[in-house]
């Protein structure tokens, strides 16, 4: 199945360590929603990145190829998300039905810490993401 992440799981070093079976795969856009950063994690002393819907917006990440075991594990590095079914777009324009991680409950707006950050941004390099 395929996982959309647009957040730290974009950084392959971490998705590795989460998911040992996860195939990066390729660049996705996600239409009429909007990263935003939100509540307060102890881990990272900052928001925590969470897409909400928001028209006319996009969200561009990546798709892994996972495994359910892979979803699984994801699950526990995920508190406070649900799995969501979304259509994202390849950069040939084509819809692709993918898995992704959406916050739960108010999405109060925080700025992220700047290590947080970091994961983030490496993760856009790692994909070469501009």
């Amino acid at each position: 199945m395929y996982y959309f992440a647009y957040g730290s799981n974009l950084n392959h070093k971490q998705m590795l360590e989460r998911c040992p079976d996860s195939q990066p795969r390729f660049l996705a856009t996600l239409h009429n929603y909007k990263l935003v950063f939100v509540g307060w994690s102890r881990q990272w002393r900052g928001g925590y990145a969470a897409i909400k819907s928001f028209r006319g917006e996009r969200v561009l990440g990546a798709v892994y190829e996972i495994s359910e075991i892979g979803l699984n594990r994801l699950d526990k590095y995920e508190p406070g998300y649900k799995r969501l079914k979304v259509t994202v777009f390849n950069e040939d324009g084509e819809p692709i039905e993918a898995i992704t991680y959406i916050k739960a409950g108010q999405l109060e707006e925080t700025p992220p810490a700047k290590e947080y950050l970091a994961v983030i941004q490496q993760g856009y390099r790692d994909w070469g993401i501009a």
